[in-house]
């Protein structure tokens, strides 16, 4: 899995990379065909903002959070990512039972 991280307005710490990194691995858990995963962290005022895409075969995944706190922001990010790999694997299952 290739990870792109960039950041709008926000200085990308080797922490802040590291955190993604690990929130994203918790991902590969599910779904082993991910490909592609850009994410982009940026500030607005007060707000900090995660938005990600996720390329895995079959679907085009896209999940963007905002929080006070851009570690929280990743969190709820990840959170819901992991729900809809988690959903788009159940529906790739159903279809191939459905096809026997």
């Amino acid at each position: 899995m290739q990870v792109n991280i960039t950041g709008h307005h926000v200085e990308l710490t080797d922490a802040l990379r590291e955190y993604i990194n690990q929130k994203l691995s918790r991902l590969e858990r599910h779904y082993d065909n991910i490909t592609n995963v850009q994410v982009t962290l940026s500030v607005e005022k007060e707000r900090k903002l995660a938005a990600c895409t996720l390329h895995a075969s079959g679907a085009d995944l896209h999940g963007d959070a905002s929080h006070e706190d851009m570690y929280a922001a990743i969190d709820a990010l990840a959170d819901k990512l992991d729900r809809q790999l988690v959903k788009h694997k159940e529906k790739a299952q159903a279809r191939a039972q459905g096809a026997r």
